[in-house]
C-alpha cells in the first residue's frame, strides 16, 4: 500500500513540477513581450525603425492574453499536486523544540493527532473543493478575458486535493497503527532516537 501511495504523491509532484515550470515559463515570456511592447511603442524605435516596430506590433509582440488567470489556476493546481508527497515524507514544517523533550510514546501520540487534523483538513479541502465547483459549473462563470469556464481550473484543483486527501488519510491510519503497535512502520528522519 505504501508503494502505492508513494508512487501517487511522486507522480503528482512530478505534474506539479511540470505545470509550475510551464507556468514560470509563461510568466516569463509575458514579461519579455511585455518590454518589447513598450520598447516597440517607445519614441525611440517609432523614430529609428518604424516599419520594423509596426511589424512587430502587428505580429502580436505583448503580454500573453490571460496571462494571470491561467498563473492563477495554475498554481492552485501545483500547491495541490506537492501536499501528497509533502504529507507522505512528513515534510511540513515543524517545531520540535519541546517535542525533543518527550518521550518516544509521546511523540507517536502528537504524530497520530497531527496526522489526523491533517487529513481531516484535507478532507475538508477536498470536500469544499468540490462545493466550489459544482457552484461555477452551475452557474457558468468564466474568466474575465480568456473566457475558459472557472470550473475548470477548481476541477483540476479537486482531483490533486483529493489525492492528497487520500494520502492524508493513509498516514492518519499508519500514525495511529503506529502509536498503538508501538513499532514504526514509515520511517521518514523524525523518528530520531530520544
Amino acid at each position: 500500500m505504501h508503494k502505492l501511495m508513494m508512487g501517487l504523491a511522486r507522480t503528482l509532484a512530478i505534474v506539479g513540477g511540470i505545470v509550475l515550470s510551464l507556468l514560470i515559463l509563461l510568466t516569463c515570456v509575458s514579461i519579455l513581450g511585455r518590454l518589447l511592447n513598450g520598447v516597440f511603442h517607445g519614441g525611440f524605435m517609432q523614430s529609428v525603425a518604424p516599419g520594423f516596430a509596426k511589424w512587430a506590433l502587428d505580429m502580436g509582440v505583448g503580454p500573453v492574453n490571460g496571462d494571470f488567470e491561467l498563473v492563477e489556476a495554475g498554481v492552485a493546481f501545483a500547491i495541490f499536486c506537492f501536499l501528497p508527497l509533502c504529507q507522505i515524507t512528513a515534510g511540513h514544517a515543524s517545531v520540535d523544540i519541546l517535542a525533543n523533550t518527550f518521550s518516544a510514546r509521546v511523540n507517536r501520540f502528537l504524530r497520530m493527532v497531527t496526522e489526523i487534523v491533517f487529513a481531516a483538513v484535507l478532507v475538508l479541502i477536498a470536500w469544499k473543493l468540490f462545493d466550489g465547483m459544482m457552484s461555477k459549473k452551475e452557474y457558468g462563470e468564466t474568466t474575465f478575458l480568456l473566457q475558459f469556464p472557472i470550473w475548470w481550473a477548481y476541477a483540476l484543483s479537486f482531483v490533486a486535493s483529493l489525492a492528497a486527501a487520500i494520502v492524508g488519510l493513509y498516514m492518519a491510519g499508519v500514525r495511529t497503527v503506529e502509536f498503538y503497535t508501538g513499532r514504526i512502520l514509515i520511517w521518514d528522519g523524525v523518528e530520531a532516537t530520544h
